[in-house]
């Protein structure tokens, strides 16, 4: 019998592979369809889902997977950094349990690589932080670090993120490296570098001019003509090169834009 928190994992799940997109609605009857169950239990799930930051609801459109701003695509990755430099921070020592399950999670990543299934690889990758969190020992991090993680995979796919996932994993290796060597100042810097790689590898760069692409498309066509006639000159039965004549300004649409 599937449970309200099975539903949640699911579509945590999901979203770290990148299987549903920023945007994605959610619909209630689908969900409980698709996982046979009421949709009181997919509710619940939703609503929690609400409250961890992950989906959001409206009132016309219904349950849906959010769209960060760029402003909270910034404080997501700030809030990933202070978290997960801090525990390492304050970790005093990493027992040999705990390395050879980072040690396993990264060989998956180096096999997800090698592989085709680009979801089970961005999985993988992002699942790398809460393994982490897990093995030095914070729980309520580790939960938190997923939500966190979930969102800002979220973030790289909406602003299309070109960060290259090998380099990705090998940051990793490196961060596991530095933590057996028993070396936390170095793996604090190499986390920091590696979570500001991957933020600095998103396109969210504002457009100059937030109505150019619709002030293009609604100028009257006889401007475009005018244009093309400016820089190619007609001539008179004598020969004589004509002078353009332009449109009125007051009929030039893009102006009142």
């Amino acid at each position: 019998m599937v449970s309200s928190t099975d539903i949640t994992s699911r579509i945590i799940e999901a979203v770290l592979a990148q299987r549903l997109a920023p945007g994605t609605r959610l619909g209630e009857q689908s969900l409980s369809m698709l996982f046979d169950c009421s949709r009181t239990l997919v509710r619940e799930a939703l609503v929690r889902l609400a409250a961890r930051g992950i989906v959001t609801v409206s009132s016309r459109r219904g349950w849906y997977v959010v769209q960060p701003s760029h402003e909270e695509a910034r404080e997501a990755f700030e809030a990933r950094r202070v978290i997960e430099t801090g525990l390492i921070r304050s970790t005093q020592h990493v027992d040999k349990a705990a390395l050879k399950r980072l040690r396993q999670h990264l060989k998956q990543e180096q096999a997800a690589l090698k592989g085709d299934d680009v979801g089970q690889r961005s999985y993988l990758l992002g699942d790398f932080h809460v393994c982490l969190a897990e093995c030095l020992g914070n729980q309520l991090l580790a939960d938190t670090l997923r939500d966190f993680t979930a969102r800002t995979t979220l973030i790289a796919m909406l602003y299309q993120s070109n960060h290259d996932a090998v380099q990705s994993c090998q940051d990793h290796v490196d961060i596991v490296a530095a933590l057996e060597r028993g070396d936390s100042a170095a793996a604090e810097r190499l986390m920091a570098a590696h979570i500001g790689q991957v933020q600095a590898a998103l396109r969210l760069t504002n457009p100059s001019d937030p109505l150019a692409d619709l002030r293009e498309a609604l100028a009257p066509v006889r401007e475009a003509s005018s244009a093309a006639a400016s820089t190619t000159p007609a001539t008179n039965k004598r020969g004589a090169k004509k002078t353009p004549s332009l449109p009125p300004s007051d009929t030039y649409l893009g102006a009142l834009l």
